[in-house]
């Protein structure tokens, strides 16, 4: 299995992004009952958990990203997202998507909110 994100950049504070999580090398079905989350890490700090999606498409999220961070996927594309509302400077990090399945990563893609 791998994964690639994309979707990072700069963005003012009050704005919007949209990350995508591609995934190869895993079927549909599998991919759509596989437990898939977003992390985000900054320079200095531990990688923290930002949303979960599991079975059924359950969904969670970290308190600071609540109410204004989505996490959803399209088992067609196998590939998941996080679109991020009302961005503010303490979102800026790298966002990393990950899968249970081999616990597999991807890259990672830089989001940065700043005036």
């Amino acid at each position: 299995v791998q994964l690639v994100e994309s979707g990072g950049g700069l963005v003012l504070p009050g704005g919007s992004l949209r990350l995508s999580c591609a995934a190869s090398g895993i079927s549909g079905s599998f991919f759509g009952i596989a437990v898939m989350r977003w992390y985000r890490q900054t320079p200095g700090y531990e990688r923290e958990l930002v949303a979960q999606i599991e079975r059924f498409d359950i969904t969670s999220y970290a308190d600071s990203v609540k109410g204004r961070f989505t996490i959803s996927r399209d088992n067609a594309r196998q590939t998941m997202y996080l679109q991020m509302d009302s961005l503010k400077p303490e979102d800026t990090a790298v966002y990393y998507c990950n899968i249970d399945v081999g616990d597999t990563w991807g890259r990672g893609t830089q989001v940065t909110v700043s005036a």
